[in-house]
C-alpha cells in the first residue's frame, strides 16, 4: 500500500511504502548527467505536437470561412482584425537591398575608403546605421581575409628564403 504526504518544511511531495519506507519523487532532471539517454535519437523529424493536430483537425474546412469572417471585420473597421490581414498581404520586411557609391577594395589600405563611405552614407540618410555596421563588418572581414593572405606570402617567401640552397 503507497500512501502520499507531504513534508511541510521542504514541500517535497514524498510517497510512503510501507515495505520500503519514504521514497522521494525525482525532481529537476529526469536523467542523470553523463548518461546516455534512453531516446538516443530524440524526437523524429517531422513529428508533430498533439494540440496542433488537433487544432488543424478543428480547423480543417473552416478556414475559408474564417479567412472570410476576418476580412469582413477588417473591412468594418476592427483594427485587430485588418492587422491580421494586412500581415498576411503584406509580411514585415526583413531586409532591403541598398544602393550607395561603394569604393573597390583591392588591398587592405582600401577598408578605410570604405569605412569613410559607409560613414557618408549614414550621414546622407542613405544607410541606417544598423546597415552601416553590417557593411562595416563585411569590410572587416575582408580586410582580415587580405592581411591574412599577405601573412601566407610573406612567410612562405621567408620558408623558401631560408630552404634554399647557399652559395658560397
Amino acid at each position: 500500500m503507497t500512501v502520499h504526504i507531504e513534508i511541510e518544511r521542504q514541500r517535497t511531495p514524498v510517497c510512503f511504502n510501507h515495505e520500503f519506507g519514504p521514497l522521494i519523487k525525482p525532481r529537476g532532471r529526469p536523467f542523470e548527467r553523463g548518461k546516455p539517454s534512453p531516446n538516443p535519437n530524440g524526437r523524429p523529424r517531422g513529428s508533430r505536437n498533439r494540440t496542433t493536430l488537433a487544432a488543424e483537425a478543428l480547423l480543417d474546412g473552416e478556414a475559408e470561412a474564417l479567412t472570410r469572417k476576418a476580412i469582413e471585420q477588417a473591412l468594418q473597421g476592427d483594427p485587430a482584425a485588418l492587422r491580421i490581414c494586412l500581415e498576411r498581404i503584406l509580411p514585415p520586411r526583413r531586409e532591403r537591398f541598398v544602393v550607395f557609391d561603394f569604393p573597390q577594395l583591392n588591398s587592405a589600405e582600401d577598408g578605410v575608403h570604405a569605412i569613410s563611405a559607409i560613414l557618408s552614407a549614414i550621414a546622407a540618410g542613405q544607410l541606417t546605421p544598423s546597415q552601416g555596421a553590417e557593411f562595416a563588418k563585411l569590410v572587416d572581414s575582408y580586410v582580415k581575409a587580405l592581411q591574412a593572405g599577405e601573412v601566407h606570402e610573406r612567410l612562405t617567401f621567408l620558408e623558401r628564403a631560408l630552404n634554399a640552397p647557399k652559395l658560397n
